[in-house]
C-alpha cells in the first residue's frame, strides 16, 4: 500500500480563551499529551457539527449541511502537486445536498444526506467506496444501497456510516447493517473480494442494531438485546459447518463420558495483501452465533505462545465481593467487572488449571464422587483458581439476571441434550438417570449459557498447548462474571467443566448436594427491568445492549479471548450486561462506553492506548481512571484513545491514553514505536479547561479533535450541568444497587455455609427470609424491583442527555419535559415501596443481617448514604440510604429553573421550563410528606404493640391521627367502656373494651374510608361538639372535647376519605383542595350485618351510605347482581345470576327491578332450560310474557305467550305444544285452560268452544280437514259426549246424542238427514259460522294494551293526564338511551340515536286543532315511534307483532282462522287509535273529517273544479284508523296474514291460475280478439329496446307492457291503499297507451275498458290474485269504497271471477 506523508497547520486562536462572540461548534485539534502541546483552533465561517478523522485527512460537517475536507487527499488530482499546509476545502460536489453525518476511513470518506443517501470518495482499490472499475474516487459520488431481494429493488435509507481501511459499513433505517469493500471484516457470506456493491450482513438480520464502528480491519456493532422469548432457542445438534455432532458420548465399563469438545477450525486464511479466502473444501460459516447466550461452537485453538501466562486474579473482599483499592476507596466496579479485570503482575496459573492429565475433568469427577461430606468443600476449593473472587450464589444470580438480560435467560433443554440423556439411560440403565437427577445435568451443561446460574467451570488442561489453555481460562473467567459469590456447593455441581463423567452409583453422591438440588428456589426479583420501562418506549435509549465484533483479530481487537479472525459477527459475551451505549474502533483496538460512564478497552496495547497495562488484552477490561471520573464520550485513533469525562465540576475534561507524538518525528510509521513514549494509564490534558464546554471528541491517525461551545448566557453550562448531574446520580444508584442491594438480596438463601479466613471452620448465617419474615421479604423484593426501575430510567435518561450534548444541545425535546409523567410515576412507585417496607419494620429487621454483612466496613453505607453522623443506628442509615433518590427531584427542579433563567420571562421556553420545575418540586414536597407519614406510622406501631395492632398493620396503611388522649369519645357509651378511634389513610378503626379487664380493647371494627360519610352536628341545640358518622350498616355519633378538636377530626376524616377515593381511581382532587368529599361516590364494601346482603360484596356507586346507582353485588353462594340501585335496593335495569343447587347450572334474570324485587320487563333463563320473556312483579311473572319450556330449549317443544298473574297463566294466552302438534288460543286460569278457546292441530282439526279444568268441556264446534263438522257437547279433549249435530262434507248430517273420541269411533243416537238436492235454503242453514265460541277480538291481549297505558301513566285505558303521558315517554326514551349507551352489547346505530333524540322532544302537534299539516306530522311521528322499541308505542307494536306471529304461524296457519286473524287486526287498529287520540286529543274520531285550510274564493273555485275531476277524496281528509295505522302495522303482520288468505283461496286460485296459463299461450293479437277488445284499442306498434316495432300476429307479451309491469307490483305492496294505488296507476298506463292513437277527449266506458283490463290482468300473471283481492276487500278503508278506487277494485275483482269461468274454446 502506498504510504502518504502529510503535515498541516492552521493559523488560528491558540490562546484557548473565550471571546465575546458567543460562538458554538468551535474546532480544536492537537497531537499527543505532553504539557507543551497547545491545541489549535480552526476558524470556519459556520459552527462545526461533526468531525471524522482518517490516517492523513479529516472531514468536517458544519451547520447548514456543508462538508469540508482537510489534510492530504492524493485522490484529488488537482491537489497532489501542491506543497505546503492544506486548509479546509469545501466539497463542492455536495452542494445542493444537505449532509447530516460524515465518516472517515484510513484513506477514504463518506457523507450521509438528509434523505438517507450515501456519498463516498477517496481510495477505492479494495472497493471501500462502493464504486466499481475505479481505484480512486476524487469527489463525493452517490452510492446506491439497494435491497435486491425485493422486486423491484428499492433504495435503503441509511442512518449512519462507518469507514475502515478497506471496508465501509452503513446502518439502515431498518437497523440492519450493510457492508462493502474487502476482507473478513465485512461479515458477508462470500469468497469474492472486493465487494463493490453494498450487501446486507445477513447474520445480524432480525436484530436491532444501534451503532456501527470500523477499525482498520475489524468491525463493531452495538445491538439491542433480543426480548426474552426470542433468545430462547434450542442448541443445534450438529455443527453448522462440518456437520459433526456437537455432543459425544463414550460408554465406559462403569460410567458414561459426555463431551462437547467438538473442534471446527474457522477455515480462514489471511493473506499478506489483506484479502481473505476460505480454506479448501470450506463452505462459508453460517450462523456461528445468533444470540449472546449461544457459545461459539468452534474451539479457539492457536499456536503456542512462549512466555508465562498472566493469571486472572484479583484480591477481593471475601464477604461482599467488593473490590477495594489500596487506599481503601471503594471502586465503582461490580463483581462482574472484578472478574473481567486483571492485575498488572504476571503469575502462573495455579490449582487445577495447570494440570496436564489426558482427561482432567474425568479425574476431577471421580475424585469429587469419592469426597466425604466433611471434606467436600475443601476439595472443591482446591479445584478453583488461586485467589479467584468469591461470587454471589446462583440463586441470587437468578434474582439479578434471570429476568433481565435476554442473553442470559434460562434456556430449555435442547434436543441434543434430550437425546443425549436418553442415550445415557439406554447405555447404563437407571443408575445414570438417577445420578443425572441428583447432579442436575441441566446445570452442568450450563457452561453453554454463561450467566444463567452456572459457573463456567474449572479450566483444566486441555490438549492443544498452553495457548488454548489460556483461552479456556479467559473464557471461564468471562463466564464467572455473573456467577455467585458464595455457594461452594453450587460450584460442586455446576463447576465441572466441559467434559463430564457420570458414574451410576447414587450412593456416591453427596447427601448435602442432594439436599441442595432438591431444594426449591425462591422466585427472583430482577434488578434490571426487562425491556426497560414500558411507558418510555422509543423515547429513551436502550441500555440492554450487546457488542458484536467480526474481522481480523490478531491483536485481540475482537474481544473474544483469542487472536483468531471471525468471518461473521459474534457477540462479546462479557459486555452483554454492561449497558454499553457507545462503541469506537481504533486501528487495532476497540472501546466500549457504558451508561455507568466506564470505558472497556481491548485489542492492541502497544502504546498504552487501552488505558491499562493488564494482560491479556483479548478480552474487554476497564480503563484505569481515578475515582469520580465519569467518561461520556470516546475517540479512538491509530495508537491512542481520547476520553471526554466529568471532573470535579460540570465543565468537561479530557484524558489521553496512548502514544506521545514528538515534534519533528510525527511522520514515523505507526508500527514503529521505538523511541516513542506512551501512557501507562489515561492522563489529564492540562489545556482542556481552556477549550470551553467540549461536546464531543474525535480521533484518527495521530490526531485529536474536540468540538467545544462557548457558554452563551449560561445555557451551555446549564445543559452540561444537567447531564453531568444525571450521570453522577446514575453512578450513585448503580453503586447502591451493586454494593448494597445485590448483597442484601443474596442473603435470601434458606441457609448458607460461609468461610471466614483461611483454615477456620465455616459458620452458618441466618437467612434473610427468616430475619425479615415472609411479608417483609416480599416487600423487600418489591422495593428492589422499584429501585431497579428507577435506576434503569435514570440510566436511560442519562444516556439521552449525553446524546443531546453530542448532537444539537437543545432543551425542547428533553424527555423529562415532554414526558414528565414517566419520571413522576416511577418516583411515586419507588417512594411507596420504601414507605411500605419502613412501615412494616423492614429496615429494623434488616439491620441484623446487614450488620453481619457490612460489619467490617460500615463506612461504605455511610459514604453511600452521604451521612456524616457518627454512631447512627444501622436501620436509620438504611432508611436514609433508600430515601436518598428523592433528593434528586430537587436537583431536577433547580437545574430546570437554572435553564429557564437563560430565557425571557415572557417567552414560551421559560414557561415550559418553569412548568417542568414546578412538577418536580411539587413531587419532591409530596414525597417528603409521604416519608413523614410512613415514619409516623412506624413509630405508632412501635409504641402500641399487641395482637390488635398487629392485625391492623398493613404495608400501605398510614396513620393520620388517633384518640389515645381521649380527645374523641362515643356518644351514649357505657360507664366503664373505653373507646379508641384510629384514623388511617384507608379506614377508621373503632376499638372497644371494658376498664377492669386486663385486655383493655377486646373488640375492634374497621370502617373503610371510601364508604364513610361524616357531617358535623350543629352545636346550637345540644351544646355538644358532635360528628355524625354514617357507614353502610352503622350510624353513630362521636363527641370531641372541644370545637377545635372537632374541626381537626372533621377535616382529617374528610381529607382522608377524599384521598382514599382519589387513590381508588376517583376524579377527586387532592387533600386540602376540597372542603369535603362528594356525597355520591364509587367504592367497594363487604356487608357483615345486613341479613339480605350478609357477607356479600358490593362494588359501585354510593349515596350517603347506601348503594345508589350502578353497581355489582356478589354473594358467597355464587349469586351475582349487576345493575342499578336506589336507596340500597335493586332498582332499575339489572342482571341477576343465581346458581341452582340441584343442577350444575345458573338461573339468569336480565331486566328491570323495583325496591329490591324483579319488577317490569325482563328475561329469565331457568337452569332447567326454560326461558321466560315478559313482565314481572314482586319477583313473580305477572303481566304479559312468553315462556319457552322443554328439555331441548333450542327446539322449543312448547311455548306459551299470554297473560300471567302471580306466576301463573291467567287470562288470554296462546299455547303451542310443538310435541303434540297442537295450538291453543283461549282463556286460562291458574295454569289451566278455562273458558272459551280455540285449538288447531297439525292434522287440520279445528275446535272452538268451552274449556274447563284444562279439558274440552261444554259446547263446542269441531271441524276436520275435509269439512266434516260436529257442533255439540264435549266432556274430554276430542271426546264427544251429549247432544250435537254431525255434518258431512256433502251436506248430510246426524242429529242426536254422541259419545266417543273423535277419530276412534263414535256412538250416535239420533236421526240422519239427507237434504233435498234442490233444497238450497236448507243448505244455507247448515253452514257453521266460526268464531262465535272463540274469544272475542277485543278481549285478546288486553294486558298488552294495559301495560302500554300504564307506561303512559294511566291506571286504566283513557284515564290519565295527557301531559304526564308525554313526560313519561320522554323519561322512558332518555333512560333507555342512556342504558344502551352504557351497555356496549346494546349499542344503537347512529340513525336510531337520531330518531330517539327527535322523539325525546314533546311534539307541539298534540295540542290545538288538527290541520292537514299537523295530521302529516302526527303520521310521521307515529312511524318513528312504532319503529323504536324503546318508545311505548314501539314496544306495543313489537309485542303485538310477536303475539300475532305466535298465533298464526306454524300450526296456527289454519285457513279457518282467517276471519279471527282479520278481526284481530281490526281490533288492534281500534285500540291503538284510542291510544293515539289520547296522546293527540284534538285528532277527530274514526270517520271524522279534517277541515280544509282557509283560502280565498278563487282558490275555493279552483278547488271545486278539481274536485269534480277527482273520483276519490284526497288521503287524509277523512280520519280513519286504517289509513293512519295500517301502513305501520300491516307490513309487520303481512306474512302470516297473507298465508291464511292463500290457504283460504287455494282452490279458487288454482282454477284461476290454470286458466291464466292456458290463455297466456296465445299471442297478443289472438288474445285481444278472444277477449273482445275493440280494434281501435289494439296497439299498432310497440316500443322494443327503444325502437318502434309493428305488432304482428306472432307478437307476444308486447301490447300494454307498461300497464302489465305496473300491475305486477301489486304483489310487492302491503296495505290496501298501496295496492289500490297500483291498480289506479295501471288504469292510467292503459289510458296513456290508448290515448296515443285516439282523440284527447276520449272517455272510457266500462264495456270498452273491461276487456282491455282483463287482457292486462292475464298478462300480469299474478299467482295469488284471489288472496290479494280478498285482503283488499277485508281491510280497505270504508271511505274509498264508493269512489274511484272502489270502482277500479270492483273491475279487478270482476276480472278475477271472469278468468275463473272463462271458456277457452
Amino acid at each position: 500500500m502506498k504510504k502518504w506523508k502529510w503535515k498541516w497547520t492552521w493559523s488560528g486562536d491558540r490562546s484557548g480563551k473565550e471571546d465575546s462572540s458567543g460562538e458554538r461548534g468551535s474546532l480544536h485539534t492537537w497531537k499527543g499529551y505532553s504539557y507543551s502541546v497547545t491545541p489549535e483552533r480552526v476558524l470556519l465561517s459556520r459552527p462545526v457539527l461533526q468531525a471524522a478523522l482518517g490516517t492523513r485527512h479529516g472531514i468536517l460537517l458544519v451547520e447548514g449541511g456543508q462538508v469540508y475536507s482537510f489534510g492530504e487527499f492524493p485522490w484529488k488530482q488537482s491537489q497532489v502537486s501542491e506543497a505546503g499546509p492544506l486548509k479546509p476545502v469545501l466539497e463542492s460536489a455536495l452542494s445542493g445536498q444537505r449532509v447530516v453525518a460524515v465518516a472517515a476511513g484510513s484513506f477514504h470518506s463518506g457523507a450521509l444526506t438528509e434523505d438517507g443517501g450515501v456519498h463516498m470518495w477517496g481510495e477505492n482499490s479494495f472497493g471501500q467506496c462502493g464504486l466499481s472499475s475505479l481505484t480512486v474516487v476524487p469527489n463525493p459520488t452517490p452510492v446506491a444501497v439497494l435491497d435486491l431481494d425485493t422486486s423491484p429493488p428499492h433504495t435503503i435509507r441509511v442512518l449512519e456510516l462507518a469507514c475502515g481501511e478497506q471496508h465501509s459499513l452503513a446502518l439502515s433505517a431498518q437497523h440492519e447493517v450493510w457492508a462493502w469493500g474487502s476482507g473478513c471484516q465485512l461479515g458477508l457470506v462470500t469468497t469474492i473480494f472486493p465487494v463493490w456493491k453494498p450487501q446486507k450482513v445477513e447474520h445480524l438480520v432480525g436484530r436491532h442494531v444501534l451503532q456501527v464502528a470500523c477499525g482498520a480491519f475489524h468491525s463493531l456493532a452495538l445491538v439491542r438485546c433480543l426480548p426474552p422469548q426470542e433468545s430462547r432457542r434450542t442448541l443445534p445438534d450438529k455443527c453448522g459447518q462440518c456437520h459433526q455432532l456437537l455432543y459425544t458420548m463414550t460408554d465406559k465399563e462403569d460410567h458414561v463420558i459426555i463431551s462437547d469438545s467438538h473442534y471446527c477450525p474457522l477455515g480462514v486464511e489471511l493473506l499478506a495483501e489483506g484479502e481473505a479466502r476460505l480454506g479448501p473444501g470450506r463452505s462459508p460459516p453460517l450462523g456461528l452465533q445468533s444470540s449472546p447466550s449461544e457459545p461459539l461452537l468452534s474451539s479457539h485453538t492457536s499456536a503456542s505462545a512462549p512466555g508465562p501466562h498472566p493469571s486472572i486474579t484479583e484480591h477481593t473482599d471475601y464477604e461482599s465481593g467488593r473490590a477495594v483499592a489500596q487506599n481503601g476507596e471503594v471502586l465503582t466496579t461490580t463483581d462482574s467487572d472484578i472478574a473481567a479485570a486483571g492485575t498488572d503482575s504476571d503469575q502462573a496459573v495455579g490449582g487445577a488449571g495447570s494440570r496436564n492429565s489426558p482427561n482432567p475433568d474425568d479425574q476431577a469427577v471421580k475424585e469429587y464422587l469419592k469426597l466425604s461430606d466433611t471434606s467436600l468443600a475443601d476439595e472443591t476449593a482446591k479445584m478453583t483458581i488461586a485467589g479467584a473472587s468469591f461470587q454471589p450464589p446462583a440463586d441470587s444470580l437468578d434474582l439479578l439476571t434471570s429476568d433481565l438480560i435476554p442473553g442470559v435467560m434460562p434456556v430449555t433443554t435442547s434436543s441434543a441434550l434430550n437425546s443425549l440423556v436418553s442415550s445415557c439411560a439406554s447405555a447404563v440403565g437407571e443408575r445414570v438417570v438417577s445420578t443425572y437427577e441428583a447432579l442436575s445435568l441441566k446445570k452442568m451443561i450450563n457452561y453453554y449459557y454463561p450467566g444463567v446460574g452456572g459457573v463456567a467451570g474449572v479450566p483444566g488442561g486441555v490438549p492443544g498447548g498452553p495457548a488454548e489453555e489460556r483461552v479456556r481460562l479467559e473464557e471461564s473467567m468471562q463466564g464467572k462474571k455473573s456467577c455467585s459469590t458464595g455457594d461452594i456447593r453450587e460450584e460442586e455441581a455446576e463447576g465441572l467443566s466441559r467434559r463430564l463423567s457420570l458414574p451410576g452409583l447414587l450412593s456416591q453422591v453427596s447427601p448435602r448436594l442432594l439436599r441442595r438440588t432438591s431444594r426449591p428456589r425462591v422466585r427472583a426479583v430482577p434488578l434490571t427491568p426487562v425491556g426497560g420501562l414500558p411507558e418510555a418506549g422509543e423515547l429513551l435509549p436502550s441500555l440492554q445492549t450487546e457488542v458484536w465484533s467480526w474481522g481480523r483479530g490478531e491483536e485481540g481487537q475482537l474481544g473474544h479471548g483469542d487472536n483468531l479472525p471471525r468471518l461473521q459477527p459474534l457477540c462479546i459475551k462479557c459486555l452483554s450486561s454492561k449497558e454499553v451505549v457507545l462503541v469506537a474502533a481504533g486501528a487495532h483496538h476497540s472501546l466500549a462506553l457504558t451508561a455507568q460512564s466506564q470505558v472497556f478497552s481491548w485489542g492492541s496495547n502497544s502504546s498504552g492506548q487501552l488505558g491499562h497495562m493488564a494482560s491479556p488484552t483479548t478480552i474487554p477490561r476497564l480503563a484505569k481512571l481515578s475515582e469520580g471520573i465519569r467518561v461520556w464520550d470516546v475517540g479512538a485513533g491509530a495508537q491512542h484513545t481520547l476520553l471526554l469525562a466529568d471532573g470535579d465540576c460540570y465543565q468537561p475534561i479530557l484524558y489521553y491514553s496512548g502514544q506521545q507524538v514528538r515534534e519533528g518525528v510525527q511522520d514515523a510509521p505507526q508500527d514503529q514505536t521505538e523511541g516513542y513514549s506512551y501512557t501507562q494509564q489515561p492522563v489529564l490534558l492540562p489545556f482542556c479547561m481552556n477549550l470551553g464546554y467540549v461536546s464531543g471528541v474525535f480521533a484518527g491517525g495521530q490526531s485529536c479533535v474536540a468540538l467545544a461551545d462557548r457558554n452563551v448566557m449560561g445555557f451551555i453550562a446549564s445543559l452540561h450541568e444537567l447531564a453531568s448531574a444525571e450521570r453522577k446520580f446514575y453512578c450513585k444508584l448503580s453503586s447502591v444497587k451493586n454494593h448494597i442491594l445485590r448483597p442484601l438480596l443474596d442473603l435470601g438463601e434458606n441457609y448458607r455455609c460461609c468461610y471466614s479466613s483461611a483454615g477456620q471452620r465455616p459458620w452458618v448465617r441466618e437467612s434473610l427470609s427468616t430475619a425479615l419474615g415472609p411479608a417483609s421479604t416480599v416487600l423487600l423484593r418489591s422495593l428492589a424491583r422499584c429501585y431497579s426501575r428507577l435506576c434503569h430510567l435514570t440510566g436511560q435518561h442519562s444516556a439521552s442527555l449525553t446524546a443531546n450534548l453530542r448532537r444539537r444541545r437543545e432543551f425542547k425535546n428533553l424527555v423529562m419535559l415532554e414526558h414528565a409523567s414517566i419520571f413522576l410515576d416511577t418516583y411515586n412507585e419507588y417512594c411507596c415501596s420504601v414507605g411500605n417496607f419502613l412501615v412494616m419494620g423492614g429496615f429494623q429487621a434488616l439491620a441484623k443481617p446487614s450488620l453481619e454483612f457490612f460489619g467490617k466496613c460500615p463506612e461504605l453505607l455511610q459514604r453511600l448514604a452521604e451521612s456524616s453522623e457518627e454512631n447512627i443506628p444501622l436501620s436509620d442509615l438504611l432508611v436514609t440510604l433508600f430515601y436518598l433518590p428523592m433528593r434528586h427531584l430537587h436537583e431536577y427542579g433547580r437545574l430546570l429553573l437554572k435553564l429557564g433563567t437563560c430565557f425571557e420571562v415572557s417567552s414560551v421556553d421559560y414557561q415550559k421550563l418553569q412548568d417542568g420545575c414546578s412538577k418536580f418540586e411539587a413531587l419532591a414536597l409530596h414525597l417528603k410528606r409521604r416519608r413523614k407519614e410512613a415514619e409516623y406510622t412506624y413509630h405508632f406501631w412501635k409504641s402500641f404493640p399487641g395482637k390488635m395492632t398487629d392485625s391492623l398493620r398493613q404495608p400501605r396503611r398510614r396513620l393520620i391521627c388517633e384518640s389515645s388522649n381521649k380527645a374523641l369519645t362515643l356518644q351514649n357509651s357505657g360507664r366503664f367502656s373505653v373507646n379508641w378511634f384510629i384514623l388511617f389513610n384507608d379506614a377508621l378503626v373503632h376499638a372497644q373494651g371494658v376498664v377492669p379487664y386486663k385486655s383493655l380493647f377486646s373488640t375492634h371494627h374497621v370502617f373503610p374510608l371510601a364508604t364513610l360519610w361524616v357531617e358535623p352536628i350543629p352545636e346550637e341545640n345540644t351544646g355538644l361538639h358532635g360528628l355524625k358518622v354514617v357507614s353502610p350498616e352503622e350510624t353513630f355519633t362521636l363527641l370531641a372535647c372541644s370545637s377545635m378538636e372537632k374541626a381537626k377530626w372533621l377535616r382529617s376524616i374528610n381529607q382522608a376519605v377524599d384521598q382514599a377515593m382519589s387513590g381508588a381511581g376517583q376524579s377527586g382532587s387532592g387533600a386540602g383542595q376540597r372542603a369535603e368529599p362528594p356525597i355520591s361516590r364509587t367504592a367497594s364494601y363487604t356487608f357483615y350485618k345486613d341479613s339480605r346482603l350478609k357477607e356479600a360484596t358490593y362494588e359501585g356507586r354510593w349515596l350517603a351510605g347506601k348503594p345508589n346507582g350502578r353497581g355489582v353485588v356478589k354473594w358467597l353462594d355464587g349469586r351475582i347482581y349487576t345493575g342499578t340501585f336506589k336507596n340500597g335496593l335493586e332498582d332499575g335495569f339489572g342482571d341477576y345470576v343465581m346458581p341452582s343447587k340441584t343442577l350444575n347450572l345458573n338461573d339468569h334474570y336480565q331486566g328491570h327491578w323495583k325496591e329490591g324485587k324483579m319488577h317490569g320487563i325482563g328475561t329469565y333463563k331457568y337452569a332447567t332450560g326454560e326461558l321466560y320473556e315478559g313482565s314481572f312483579q314482586d319477583n313473580m311473572r305477572h303481566g304479559h310474557g312468553m315462556l319457552r319450556s322443554g328439555t331441548l330449549n333450542s327446539s322449543s317443544p312448547s311455548v306459551f305467550i299470554g297473560q300471567w298473574v302471580h306466576d301463573k297463566k291467567t287470562g288470554y294466552g296462546v299455547f303451542d305444544d310443538i310435541t303434540r302438534g297442537e295450538k291453543y288460543m283461549g282463556m286460562w286460569q291458574d295454569d289451566q285452560r278455562q273458558g272459551t278457546g280455540v285449538i288447531v292441530t297439525q292434522f287440520g282439526l279445528y275446535y272452538e268452544g268451552a274449556f274447563n279444568n284444562n279439558k274440552m268441556q261444554g259446547t263446542g264446534v269441531l271441524l276436520s280437514e275435509d269439512n266434516t263438522t260436529y257442533e255439540g257437547e264435549f266432556s274430554e279433549d276430542w271426546t264427544l259426549n251429549g247432544k250435537g249435530v254431525l255434518t258431512m262434507p256433502n251436506g248430510d248430517y246426524f242429529e242426536g246424542s254422541f259419545t266417543g273420541e273423535w277419530g276412534s269411533g263414535l256412538k250416535v243416537t239420533g236421526s240422519f238427514f239427507k237434504p233435498n238436492l234442490y233444497d238450497s235454503d236448507g243448505d244455507k242453514g247448515r253452514a257453521v259460522k266460526l268464531g262465535r265460541l272463540a274469544v272475542r277480538p277485543e278481549e285478546k291481549w288486553r294486558v298488552v294494551f294495559e301495560e302500554c297505558w300504564m307506561r303512559l301513566g294511566c291506571e286504566a285505558p283513557g284515564q290519565g293526564e295527557n301531559q304526564r303521558a308525554w313526560e313519561n315517554i320522554a323519561v322512558a326514551l332518555t333512560t333507555s338511551r342512556r342504558q344502551h349507551r352504557d351497555s356496549p352489547e346494546m349499542n344503537l346505530s347512529r340513525t336510531q340515536n337520531r330518531t330517539l333524540e327527535s322523539l325525546e322532544f314533546i311534539p307541539q302537534q298534540h295540542v290545538g286543532p288538527v290541520t292537514m299539516e299537523k295530521y302529516d306530522s302526527i303520521r310521521r311521528y307515529l312511524i318513528k315511534a312504532c319503529d323504536t322499541p324503546l318508545h311505548p308505542l314501539g314496544r306495543l307494536m313489537e309485542t303485538l307483532v310477536a303475539v300475532y306471529r305466535m298465533t298464526y304461524v306454524g300450526v296456527g296457519a289454519n285457513r279457518r282462522l282467517l276471519l279471527q286473524a282479520v278481526n284481530e287486526i281490526m281490533s288492534y287498529l281500534a285500540r291503538i287509535f284510542q291510544l293515539v287520540r289520547f296522546l293527540f286529543p284534538d285528532l277527530p274520531e274514526e270517520g271524522g273529517a279534517i277541515p280544509e285550510p282557509s283560502s280565498d274564493p278563487q282558490d275555493k273555485k279552483d278547488s271545486n273544479c278539481t274536485d269534480t275531476q277527482l273520483e276519490s277524496p284526497k288521503p287524509g281528509r277523512v280520519v280513519s284508523s286504517s289509513a293512519l295505522l295500517l301502513p305501520v302495522l300491516l307490513p309487520r303482520l303481512y306474512p302470516p296474514l297473507f298465508t291464511l288468505y292463500a290457504l283460504e283461496k287455494e282452490r279458487e286460485d288454482d282454477v284461476y291460475w290454470e286458466c291464466v296459463l292456458r290463455l297466456n299461450k296465445q299471442p297478443d293479437v289472438a288474445l285481444l280478439a278472444f277477449l273482445g277488445v275493440q280494434h281501435k284499442f289494439w296497439p299498432v306498434s310497440v316500443p322494443v329496446l327503444g325502437e318502434k316495432t309493428e305488432v304482428v300476429s306472432s307478437t307476444k307479451d308486447a301490447c300494454f307492457a307498461s300497464a302489465t309491469e305496473t300491475l305486477q307490483q301489486i304483489s310487492t305492496t302491503f296495505t290496501p291503499s298501496d295496492k289500490l294505488q297500483v291498480i289506479q296507476l295501471t288504469f292510467e298506463e292503459i289510458t296513456k297507451e290508448v290515448m296515443s292513437s285516439l282523440e284527447d277527449n276520449f272517455l272510457w266506458s266500462m264495456d270498452d275498458l273491461f276487456p282491455v283490463f282483463l287482457y292486462v290482468v292475464l298478462r300480469a300473471r299474478i299467482r295469488n290474485l284471489g288472496s290479494e283481492v280478498s285482503l283488499i276487500e277485508d281491510l280497505m278503508d270504508p271511505c274509498v269504497q264508493h269512489g274511484e278506487h272502489g270502482i277500479m277494485f270492483t273491475t279487478l275483482k270482476a276480472c278475477y271471477y271472469q278468468i275463473q269461468h272463462e271458456k277457452t274454446t
